[in-house]
């Protein structure tokens, strides 16, 4: 099975990132280029995808696409697309819910595309702190959740929500973090 990630790392690229004050920047800034390498992220989803295996759609190859960026651009995905005018720290934008039939040829050659995660680098800060764990830790437990939305899982009620918790804590745990909730 091959996993590809195409990460996008927009956080410094904007605006508003220019408004975080030093402190943080300086957070994001060790733990974005340096911290999460585009390898790490590569790693951290293969494993994640070879645990979530038997539970996906079987294909030889998969591809996804993750974008590190801010506040000010979630505020603005999650208006247009959950019509929520707000930042949120994470947005999954699943295509295996799109119905679109594709040749055979094409499905043994092509990896199947998953979708899309964008996570607020902002947002991840800030529960980083109020969570007391670290933002790699935050980046990874978003990231997880994202990719467990790419797969089809939601949580509409309690019960729904605490098992996709449960399994995000479990994918933490197979790349060596733990989330350490007060």
């Amino acid at each position: 099975m091959q996993v590809e990630v195409s990460i996008q790392d927009c956080f410094f690229s904007s605006s508003a990132s220019a408004a975080v004050d030093n402190s943080l920047n300086s957070a994001a800034s060790e733990a974005i280029p340096e911290g999460i390498a585009p390898e790490t992220w590569e790693i951290w989803f293969y494993r994640w995808m070879e645990s979530l295996h038997p539970d996906i759609p079987p294909a030889d190859a998969y591809e996804l696409s993750l974008r590190l960026t801010d506040d000010e651009e979630m505020q603005a995905l999650n208006s247009q697309y959950r019509q929520q005018n707000k930042p949120t720290d994470v947005l999954a934008f699943a295509s295996l819910e799109v119905d679109c039939p594709q040749p055979v040829e094409l499905m043994e050659d092509t990896p199947l595309y998953l979708g899309d995660i964008a996570i607020s680098v902002d947002t991840a800060i800030r529960q980083a702190q109020q969570q007391g764990h670290p933002l790699k830790t935050e980046l990874a437990w978003l990231a997880a959740h994202g990719l467990l939305h790419l797969l089809g899982w939601d949580h509409p009620d309690e019960d729904s929500l605490s098992e996709m918790l449960n399994q995000q804590e479990t994918l933490l745990q197979i790349i060596g973090l733990d989330i350490q909730q007060n």
